[in-house]
């Protein structure tokens, strides 16, 4: 077993793992990466498409150059990385807040076993894709049925087609990409299905991917059956009213493939066992307002956190979370915060306390489809603040900023709720 030791270890090289190692190194503090796949970048070496760092390098880039972009700022610096290396354990000794416990974690590596120990770790996992088995579609179980970030990776990286006619269940983001990817490569995407009213995925993909290619998007839609014994013959579709399905207005689709694209999960069987507290709204670990988990030294960014729309925010959160750790490190400790609460027609708010001695970055999404909306902040049931937002979807986060300046004079205490909701 090789024995090392570091100030930091970040879990994950994707994009939310880099930003957060490179703002450690950047701190001055030791720090590795690990990384399970034999390649940095996450998921962002598949995302051929462009539409990524425009917010970030003001430029539209593929998902493999906003990658490289991180990957080349690593040349020169002190970070370690570690590829190929799967993390199975990690622990932490009970501390106090003065005198926090030391963290070890136990990695299986082409160099055999790993033990690090390290005073301060980055949760930086991603997230997974939700499967058949998660949204329970009945039907025999033949070949053909995929997620659609598996057909991605078939495509873009293998070089494989997986099918030739296909219906995409789901109206995720990553779905309707693969909707136009696999209209490029000469196949037929006969239909998009969504069970909810509205789609999944970001506007701006409902518009390049379906409507430019005229694929059908069907709306408050079920599919409640998949055809086939050894390959996909097609699969019904049974339309929704008031929520409730309709089996006489149902259809056949006949097709010889389907890509789920049904949701995203934050990967943090890794945390559970690590005793970190998770939020039930987004499966990610609750964090304070320096993105500490409930496990003292342990903070997480980016996916695992919560689902992004764009991995510009994740390496903008990844870097706050970077700099928080470094503060923490140099023994910097949270002041006096405050609950956070999701309220009417919010589903979550993240992080989940608020420092009003600082600045705060803020992340929620609506529950409902709404213009001309109304983002309203009540501070223990009192109107701080009043946003206007010309357009809130569940499908698009909504991110503010909060100060000192913006607490001023409201007599906030570290009793206080600040609650969120849509008007």
């Amino acid at each position: 077993m090789k024995e090392l030791n570091y100030d930091a270890v970040v879990i994950g090289g994707g994009a939310a793992g880099l930003a957060a190692a490179l703002e450690l190194d950047g701190e001055g503090f030791s720090c590795a990466i690990l990384e399970r796949e034999d390649h940095l970048g996450g998921i962002l070496m598949q995302c051929i498409h462009n539409g990524f760092g425009l917010h970030e390098f003001k430029e539209e880039l593929t998902g493999p150059e906003f990658a490289q972009r991180f990957i080349n700022r690593l040349e020169g610096s002190g970070v370690a990385v570690y590829l190929n290396a799967t993390v199975t354990e990690l622990r932490h000794e009970e501390g106090t807040p003065s005198a926090p416990g030391a963290k070890e974690l136990f990695c299986v590596s082409p160099a055999g076993l790993l033990h690090i120990h390290a005073r301060a770790v980055i949760l930086a996992m991603g997230c997974r894709e939700r499967n058949r088995g998660n949204v329970r579609i009945p039907g025999s179980r033949p070949a053909g049925v995929y997620t659609a970030g598996l057909a991605q990776r078939l495509v873009n990286i293998e070089g494989y087609i997986p099918g030739r006619e296909l219906v995409i269940i789901g109206s995720g983001d990553i779905g309707l990409i693969m909707a136009r990817r696999m209209s490029w490569v000469g196949c037929k995407v006969k239909a998009v299905v969504e069970i909810m009213p509205y789609p999944a995925g970001l506007t701006r993909n409902i518009v390049q991917c379906l409507e430019d290619f005229d694929i059908p998007l069907y709306l408050s839609s079920q599919t409640t059956n998949i055809y086939g014994n050894d390959r996909v013959e097609g699969v019904e579709v049974t339309p929704m009213e008031n929520g409730v399905l309709v089996p006489e207005k149902g259809f056949r689709i006949d097709c010889d493939t389907v890509l789920l694209s049904v949701g995203l999960v934050p990967e943090n069987e890794l945390s559970k066992e690590a005793g970190v507290e998770l939020n039930g709204s987004t499966n990610g670990p609750l964090v304070d307002a320096s993105l500490m988990t409930s496990v003292e030294g342990v903070f997480a960014c980016g996916n695992v956190l919560h689902v992004h729309d764009l991995v510009d925010w994740v390496a903008e959160e990844a870097r706050r979370a970077g700099a928080h750790a470094a503060a923490w490190l140099k023994g910097n400790r949270p002041g006096t915060q405050f609950r956070l609460k999701a309220g009417a027609n919010i589903r979550y708010v993240n992080p989940g306390k608020l420092n009003p001695q600082g600045n705060n970055k803020i992340y929620m999404r609506s529950m409902i489809v709404k213009n001309d909306a109304v983002l309203e902040l009540r501070l223990d049931n009192r109107l701080l603040k009043s946003i206007k937002k010309g357009h809130v979807q569940p499908s698009e986060m909504i991110d503010i900023s909060l100060g000192p300046k913006d607490l001023e004079g409201s007599g906030c205490g570290t009793e206080s709720v600040l609650e969120f909701s849509i008007a």
